[in-house]
Formats: structure tokens, C-alpha cells, sequence
């Protein structure tokens, strides 16, 4: 934005503060700066610069004459009319989808209907590189034909985008979402915030998160605003804290039988968590152990100590035991009566462990009987006791704000006479919104958040008023949204560049989930970010920083539905082993495996074939893969015989793709067409019946129920092409374990590929991917750039999309091609104005 834009927001925010107090003051200038953040303020740039300034797209097949031009288009033409107007005529079209009539010599010559007619080019070009037109049971062309007719669609269409550059519209203001959120007060503050707890879930828009809508209506933002003053004072440390309370309550269905990756060798169960202490003082750490439905303690037979560590030192042993003179069963509710305890701590984050020592020589540990998720679950007792809850509160006596890693980032200078405070204050500040606001700081930026310190500060302190101040930053529209301007004196509809503080915003929360960084800002106000190689230089840097774990956590989190898992519940009397324990560890099998391409900079063809995976004990004997001994995770090679590898053998995949007491071929197939293969089925029509219980009771497969199902013509068309895909994973059940039974029936894992290619098993399937490698990497793109602008791909996005695969297979499809192709690509750089 320019500075005209910052008066503007400046002067409304002045007129809006009351002089009733610093909280109505803060409420008032948030919810009408929300909405006049406004347009304007960067250099016209006109298309024609634009395209020369971007990479050229190839135009293959275009050096030809018009003549050999026009052949080509009515070769396809001709395909078009051979094999698909049977299924896509104007008289009831499959899938929706009209191609008669449809000409590819219109998008060429540039014709007024050749934008919606590339829109339905688009989808043509996706399905025949997967070959799933025409379908498995009609005749086909033979590879050459295809190859000749994607080769002409694909040059026509990306030639078009060359001469009329047409990046999709991106919303001109988004919001943080809760993980963006999370990230920036982090990395502003260098504190780690309960995000969950203090604003609202994000709702998703093509799969992902980040595509949000851009207001703030009056209950969100007296969310942000309660966020931002809880954060500011955990920020500073405010010594005037009354006692509080965090609760920690673990699942139900995690079992306490074995050892906690980060605990004391020789201890079982427990847990381990991260926890901020505003001030140094005293606080009270209170236990409360697992209850059978008679409110008895579980397992306890026998007296068992439990160990309160932090950060790994021992600081109290408790001992739990029966009622004297009472057995198993009697009235026990003071048993944990006396577990809670007085501690002192400095303040800043610390780790808090609770956790049982093992009783080696204890008859009842050595023999007791493997954890049953079904005891818990159907609340019969462990036979062992296990911890439910943690309550932290305090402070209780505080003894100074101490030097946290905040205070220690905040405090750049302390004021040493009465003449000093504003400007020790604009010294603090101006770094702090330098980053918050992604751009340089104005004098207009200044004036809310140093009014808001002098109020504070002759009242309450320096320290005060930097924490009043951080919280009108906090609230502030330039740092909740992320705001794209257009320049000054553009015309509606036209195409130009982005800034280089634009493109340093759009890369930090594509690769960071973040705000960018100082180095970041340094080279987007010199103008030079958007050089080409900067930008991968850039990438490179910010690929090796812990920081790009947001890529694990935030988009293959949510590419690859690990986030469904913790909805995922089998039936325990069918799966009586599966727990939260199974589940933690299904989720980060895979996503350390998304972790390695990135650190190791791999290809991501490795996601659907590798001979490595990464198990921990628990894993390991799911998967009935010897060796693998304790908590922690580590790299395991795996041989064909142990059925593991790449995601589609990752009980993570399998589990959130299956019912709760059956596996679903349906869902399996679904998910491979829409996050591998790029092509996704469409939508059932309204009232199609499920699969009926009365052929489960007569014992039918779920083949044969499904065979049934696709009798139905409404149905056929979209389980024609997801069941056989879903198929060749029948040998891996609802939790993800191998099987070559079922209900005392050997297991049929046959299926085909979406061209009618058939699988024997899930070897066969991955090897089908892999043959097509360029349709599962163009997924992967689309996926990612869907991620890193925050809206859905379009087909004028396509031929940066080819672009991008073809380069990335160059390079051996490693990861950081694409993401550098992505970052280098016209739709990441470009805009089209409002």
C-alpha cells in the first residue's frame, strides 16, 4: 500500500478514539479499520512488460504455419467426434460435460466464447493424460493418437494465456487463519500460543484452510481482540496476574502401558507438555487418574508412584495406592486427594512431564495383559492406572516477569530518565511493526500504538503501555489480514506485476505459514526479490529453516486428510488394538516421509514408491514388522514382503479412507482420483442409495456389494472409475493392517487403473501411477498452488502448471523444483485488478 492508503486507515483510527477508555478505544479503531484498508500506491506496469518480464511459456507445435495449424485442429476435431460425443453430446452429457459443437480452433484464434470454451479444454487435457476418456469399456485411441491430440489442445491453450496473461483472482484481503496466526505471534514474539483455544476453527475452500474470506464481523474480532490482550501479557509478563488455570486432559482411548517418547528411560505413560509461565513465581501442579464407570481409580491393585519432571528433572514423587483394608472396587474417591503440589519455576516456556516408573519387579507389570482399547473405551478397568488430566494454576506469588524469550526480543532498550520513554518505546515498536505489517513502517503506523503506551505508560508503568501498545498491533488490520492493493490509476481487469513486499507476504506464508522475515523485507524494499535468482536463492534458504515444517503441518496435513485422523474411531469390537497411541503414530509415519523429501530435497515420486518408512515400536507391531524397539520414530528399510513404502501402503491413508468396521474401495478410489491423479469424479446425484445392511447380512464382499450397487446407471458412472481403483488396497484393512483373509474368504485386491489397465494388487497400482509420472506430479502442483495462493486452480493456470512439471522433470521431479516453479510461475507473480 502506498502511504496515501496509511493516512487514510491512520486518520479514521484517530477519529475513533473515545476517551472512555484503552479496551473501547481498541475495539472501536479495530472494527472500523477492518474495512478501510483501501487500494493504490504501486508503479503501473502495463501486460506487455508483464510478459516479457515473466518466463516464457514453451509453445510446442506453434512454429508451424497456419495451414499445419488448422490440420491439427481439426485432427482433434475428429478424435473428439470418434471417441467422445457418444457420452458428450448436448442430450444428457456425462458428468455435465458438453464437447459437441466445441471447437479448439476458437481458443486459438482467440474468439469471445474461447475463455469458457478453455475452461472445458482444461478438463479434456486432464482426462485424457490420465486416460480416462473415453472410459475403460469403449474403444480407445492408441497412445500415439493421444499423444498427438494432448500435444495440440495443450499448445493452443497455452498460447492463448501467453498473448492474454490471465492470472485467476485472488481475494484482494484474506485473514490469518489459526495456524497463520499461530506462526506470526511466534515469530513476532517468539511465543508459542494455544491458538484452538482462543479463536474459532478456519473453514476450508478447495481442500485447504488458507482460502479464507477476508471481513471481520463483530464476534471474530472480539476474539482476535481478547487473543491479542492475553498475548500481550503473557508477551511482557504482567506481574499483577491473578491465579489461572490450564487443563490437560489426555484422550480416552490412549494407552499409559508403554514409554512417552521424550520422557525418563524406565517410565510408562503420562505425557509431556509445553507450557508458558508469564512470571517467575510459585504455581500448583494437580493430577487426576483414569475412572472406571463406578468413578473407582483404574488398575490400581497395587501402590504405583508417579514422577512430576520439569524439563527432565525430577521435582515430586507421588505414590498412589488402595484404601487400606479395601479392595478393588471399594469407595476410593480420596485416593488422589493428595496429588497436587506447590512448585516454583522461572518464568518462559518449560516442559512439564508426568509419568509412572516402572515396576519391574512387580508381578501384576510383567504378566499384565497387552492394553485393550476396548477397556477403556467400553469403560472397564486398565490394569494399570494411567493419568487423565493435568491442571496447572498459578501464579500464586509472583516473583518478577523474569527474561523470557519474549521480553528478551521485546526489550531492545530500557528508558534511563522520565525524558526517555517515547522514545525507547518507538525504538521497540518500529521493529515490531515492521514485521507485523509486512512492509516499512510510516509515522501514521506509529501514533495508535504510541497513544496507546503513553495512556499506560503514565498510569501503570513502561512496561504497561509496551504491552498496551502490542496489543493495538496485534489487532490491527495490517497485521490480521493480508491485504493485495492494486496500483494506483489501473483500469479494472488488468493484468500487472505484484511488489516485491507483496511477493515477499505471498512466499513466507506459501513455504512458512508466516510472516516473511527480516532478510525477506530487507531485499523486497530494495527492489530485488522479484529477480529470479533471488527468488531461488530465497527458496532454498527458507526451505533448510525449521520454519518450512508449516509445509508438513499445514498442507500435507490437509492434501492428504491426515487432520481427519483424529475423527477416525473403528469399531473396537472389530479393531480391540487401535488407540490414540496407533493413531499418533499412523499420522507421523507420514508425515516424516513428507519431512525427508523436503530435507533431503528428493523426488516426490518417492511419496508413491520408496523401500523406507519411519516406525516406532507401536508402528512396527501393527505392522507385524520385527526389530523396531521404544518410542521414538526412525528411518526403517522394508522389503516387498512387509507390504510398506509409499502413502498408499501408510495405515494413515488407509484408516481415513475406511469405515469404522469395514475398509471402503469407494473411498480409496475417490481419494487417489482427486489428490493423485488429479481427477477428481464429480458429485453424486441426489438420493442414490448406499450400500444396503440386508447384503451384509447375507454375507456378500464389499466387491460384490459394490458390484451390485453400480447396477444402478445413477451410480455406475462414478464407481466405474473409483471402485476399481480402490480395489487393489483390499488387502489392507480398516486400520491399515495386511491381510490375505477376510471373514474367512481370501482377499480379491484386483482392480484397474482409470484407463481400464488392470492391477493385480497395490504394487501393480503404484506402478501404474508411476508409468504417467507427469499426471501424479501435476496433482501434487495444482495442490500446492491452490496452497500457496489461497484459491482454487483455473484453467488459465494450466499452462504455468505444464510449465512447471516439464521443468521439474528435468530435475528428477525433486521437491524444491516445484516449489521454485511455483514461486517463479506468472500466476504467483501476477494479478489482474478489481
Amino acid at each position: 500500500m502506498g502511504s496515501a492508503d496509511h493516512r487514510v486507515v491512520s486518520r479514521q483510527a484517530d477519529a475513533c478514539m473515545p476517551t472512555i477508555g484503552l479496551l473501547a478505544a481498541s475495539r472501536c479503531c479495530v472494527q472500523h479499520r477492518a474495512f478501510a484498508i483501501t487500494m493504490g500506491g504501486m508503479k503501473h506496469l502495463t501486460s506487455i512488460l508483464i510478459v516479457a518480464a515473466i518466463p516464457t511459456l514453451s509453445l510446442p507445435g506453434y512454429a508451424d504455419d497456419l495451414a499445419t495449424s488448422a490440420g491439427r485442429h481439426r485432427a482433434v476435431s475428429t478424435f473428439v467426434e470418434s471417441y467422445c460425443i457418444d457420452c458428450h453430446s448436448t442430450d444428457d452429457p456425462e458428468s455435465g460435460l458438453v464437447l459437441e459443437g466445441l471447437d479448439v480452433a476458437a481458443v486459438a484464434a482467440s474468439l469471445p466464447s474461447s475463455r469458457a470454451d478453455s475452461d472445458v479444454w482444461d478438463k479434456v487435457v486432464k482426462r485424457l493424460r490420465a486416460r480416462q476418456m473415453p472410459p475403460a469399456d469403449y474403444s480407445k485411441p492408441d497412445e500415439a493418437d493421444y499423444d498427438k491430440v494432448l500435444s495440440t489442445i495443450e499448445s493452443v491453450l497455452d498460447d492463448a494465456v501467453a498473448r492474454h496473461p490471465t492470472p485467476g483472482r485472488t481475494d484482494s484481503i484474506r485473514r490469518l487463519n489459526r495456524a497463520e496466526y499461530r506462526a506470526a505471534i511466534r515469530d513476532l514474539l517468539a511465543l508459542d500460543v494455544d491458538v484452538e483455544s482462543l479463536l474459532p476453527p478456519d473453514q476450508s475452500g478447495h481442500g485447504f484452510d488458507n482460502v479464507t474470506v477476508g471481513d471481520l464481523p463483530p464476534v471474530l474480532l472480539n476474539r482476535y481482540l481478547s487473543a491479542a490482550e492475553k498475548i500481550s501479557r503473557l508477551a511482557v509478563g504482567g506481574t499483577g496476574l491473578s491465579p489461572g488455570g490450564t487443563t490437560i486432559r489426555l484422550p480416552a482411548d490412549r494407552s499409559q502401558e508403554s514409554h512417552v517418547d521424550g520422557l525418563p528411560l524406565g517410565t510408562r505413560g503420562g505425557t509431556l507438555i509445553q507450557h508458558h509461565f508469564p512470571v517467575t513465581g510459585e504455581y500448583e501442579i494437580q493430577l487426576r487418574l483414569t475412572r472406571d464407570r463406578d468413578e473407582n481409580v483404574e488398575g490400581l491393585r497395587e501402590p504405583h508412584d508417579i514422577d512430576f519432571l520439569i524439563d527432565r528433572d525430577l521435582q515430586h514423587r507421588f505414590t498412589v495406592k488402595p484404601p487400606e483394608g479395601k479392595g478393588y472396587g471399594k469407595d476410593d474417591t480420596l485416593v488422589e486427594a493428595h496429588l497436587k503440589k506447590r512448585f516454583r519455576v522461572t518464568a518462559g516456556p518449560h516442559q512439564i512431564g508426568v509419568t509412572f516408573p516402572q515396576k519391574f519387579a512387580s508381578l501384576s507389570e510383567i504378566k499384565r495383559q497387552p492394553f485393550d482399547a476396548s477397556f477403556n473405551r467400553h469403560r472397564h478397568p486398565r490394569q494399570t492406572p494411567a493419568l487423565f488430566e493435568v491442571s496447572i494454576v498459578g501464579p500464586f506469588e509472583s516473583e518478577g516477569r523474569g527474561e523470557t524469550p519474549s521480553r528478551q526480543r521485546l526489550f531492545s532498550c530500557r528508558p534511563q530518565t522520565d525524558a526517555e520513554p517515547d522514545a525507547c518505546a518507538r525504538k521497540i515498536l518500529a521493529p515490531l511493526i515492521r514485521l507485523a505489517y509486512r512492509r516499512p513502517v510510516t509515522e501514521d503506523d506509529m501514533l495508535v500504538p504510541m497513544r496507546f503506551f503513553r495512556q499506560r505508560n503514565d498510569t501503570d508503568g513502561f512496561e504497561a503501555g509496551i504491552e498496551a501498545a502490542l496489543t493495538a498491533i496485534l489487532v490491527n488490520p495490517h497485521f490480521l489480514l493480508r491485504a493485495e492493493s492494486d496500483p494506483s490509476g489501473i483500469e479494472a481487469g488488468e493484468v500487472y506485476r505484484i511488489s516485491d513486499l507483496t511477493l515477499a507476504s505471498r512466499l513466507s506464508f506459501f513455504l512458512w505459514s508466516s510472516l516473511p522475515d527480516q532478510a525477506l523485507l530487507d531485499l523486497a524494499e530494495a527492489g530485488t526479490l522479484h529477480q529470479d535468482e533471488v527468488l531461488v536463492s530465497q527458496v532454498q534458504r527458507m526451505l533448510k529453516d525449521e520454519r518450512s515444517q508449516s509445509l508438513v503441518e499445514n498442507f500435507a496435513a490437509q492434501w492428504l486428510y491426515l487432520r481427519n485422523l483424529d475423527s477416525v474411531r473403528p469399531d473396537m469390537r472389530k479393531f480391540p488394538d487401535f488407540d490414540d497411541n496407533l493413531r499418533t503414530a499412523m499420522r507421523r509415519e507420514t508425515e516424516l516421509l513428507f519431512e525427508s523429501l523436503i530435507r533431503d530435497d528428493r523426488s516426490v515420486l518417492e511419496l508413491i514408491r520408496t523401500d523406507t518408512t519411519f516406525l516406532n515400536e507401536r508402528l512396527a507391531r501393527h505392522y507385524g514388522i520385527p526389530g523396531v524397539i521404544g518410542s521414538h520414530f526412525r528411518p526403517v528399510t522394508v522389503t516387498d514382503a512387509q507390504h510398506r513404502g509409499g502413502i498408499l501402503r501408510h495405515a494413515s491413508i488407509l484408516a481415513v479412507t475406511s469405515y469404522a468396521t469395514r475398509t471402503s474401495p469407494t473411498l480409496r478410489g475417490n481419494w487417489i482420483l482427486k489428490n493423485i491423479l488429479g481427477t477428481p469424479p464429480p458429485p453424486p446425484p441426489p438420493n442414490v442409495p448406499s450400500l444396503q445392511d440386508k447384503a451384509a447380512a447375507e454375507r456378500l464382499t464389499v466387491r460384490e456389494r459394490l458390484t451390485l450397487h453400480r447396477e444402478n446407471p445413477a451410480c455406475a458412472a462414478c464407481h466405474n472409475l473409483m471402485d476399481p481403483v480402490g480395489f487393489a488396497l483390499e488387502n489392507y484393512d480398516a486400520v491399515g493392517r495386511w491381510r490375505i483373509f477376510e471373514d474367512g474368504q481370501g482377499v480379491d485386491a484386483s482392480g484397474a487403473m482409470p484407463d481400464g489397465t488392470s492391477v493385480a494388487d497395490v504394487s501393480e497400482l503404484e506402478a501404474g501411477i508411476l508409468s504417467r509420472p507427469d499426471v501424479f506430479i501435476s496433482a501434487l502442483t495444482e495442490k500446492l498452488l491452490t496452497f500457496a495462493l489461497g484459491r482454487g486452480v483455473e484453467s488459465s493456470d494450466g499452462p504455468a502448471v505444464r510449465q512447471i512439471v516439464r521443468r521439474a522433470a528435468e530435475d528428477e521431479y525433486r521437491f524444491s523444483s516445484l516449489l521454485t516453479g511455483i514461486v517463479l510461475s506468472p500466476p504467483f507473480q501476477l494479478r489482474i485488478s478489481e
